[in-house]
């Protein structure tokens, strides 16, 4: 199995917006994460997606300015970044698997 460059673990928490607004804006950034076509799992704190590093920065760029353009005047974002670009990081599937 190959292994991904890189994971990040995503959690992005939009303020000055009610906490059904919260939910909603979160949820397009969810959406947004999901039609990138990386592999990622969705959890109650935040969001995990591997693949190229690059990419990833980019996605984590993005998810920031989906909640500004949703109406969150500010928002606070909590990222880890598992990175190894000569031997690759463990995938989601090896870190969760035997947990499932």
């Amino acid at each position: 199995m190959e292994r991904p460059a890189a994971s990040i673990a995503i959690q992005v928490l939009p303020q000055s917006v009610s906490g059904d607004e919260v939910l909603e804006i979160v949820d397009k950034v969810i959406a947004y994460i999901k039609s990138t076509g990386l592999k990622t799992v969705v959890g109650p704190f935040e969001t995990v997606i591997e693949g190229d590093f690059d990419k990833l920065m980019d996605i984590a760029k993005e998810c920031q300015l989906i909640c500004i353009r949703e109406g969150a005047a500010s928002l606070l974002t909590y990222i880890k970044v598992a990175y190894n670009p000569n031997g690759g990081t463990w995938s989601i599937d090896e870190k969760i698997a035997k947990h499932i």
